[in-house]
This record gives structure tokens, sequence and C-alpha cells, in this order.
């Protein structure tokens, strides 16, 4: 995970807008479950990212973490943008740095 260490650069308001958008047609792909944020969870996480650079997250009704603070957590520790956080989703956007597949508006 030391390759995510990064800071992530911050989104305008238009492009958090564009993004939530684009989030609201994809499913939640990784779960974060009883356990909270374990490896597997930032690996499952990281992959996602890599590859659709748009992911949502569910935290489960069993995890003991609120999901502001796994959202606050999963941020710092994948470098991602947090786009938003609404009941127990979140969406994190992260741009492939080899291959953008989301052009954002400026």
């Amino acid at each position: 995970m030391d390759s995510f260490s990064s800071c992530p650069d911050m989104l305008t308001g238009k492009q958090k807008r564009f993004l939530r958008a684009l989030a609201t047609n994809i499913d939640p792909i990784v779960q974060v479950g009883k356990q909270g944020l374990t490896e597997n969870v930032m690996f499952s996480l990281n992959e996602a990212l890599e590859a659709r650079e748009l992911v949502k997250i569910k935290v489960l009704k069993n995890c003991m973490e609120e999901t502001k603070d796994v959202a606050e957590e999963i941020t710092e520790k994948s470098a991602a943008n947090l786009v938003q956080v609404v009941g127990r989703n979140i969406v994190l956007y992260r741009p492939n740095k080899d291959n953008p597949q989301i052009t954002l508006p400026k």
C-alpha cells in the first residue's frame, strides 16, 4: 500500500457532481463487514480503483465502525478522493495514472 501513499488532488464541486451522477448507475463492488478494513478489503479496493477509477463501497450493518469513519480511513489508505457518503454507501474516485478512463470536467 506504500505506492498509494501520495495525497490525492482535491476535486471541485463540479467534478464531484459529475462523479456522483456516474456513480448512481454502479453497484457496490467492495463490502466492509464485521472485521472492518482488512488487508483483503484494501487489496480488493485498490484492484477495483485501478480497473474502474470510480468505486462504490457498501458498509454492512454488522460493521462495528461508523460509515464516515470507514470512509476517512479508506480515503487515507487508498489515496483516493472521497466523492460522497450516503447511508452505508461510499463512493471513491482515483484516476488511473497509466490509462485514465474517466475525463473530469474542468
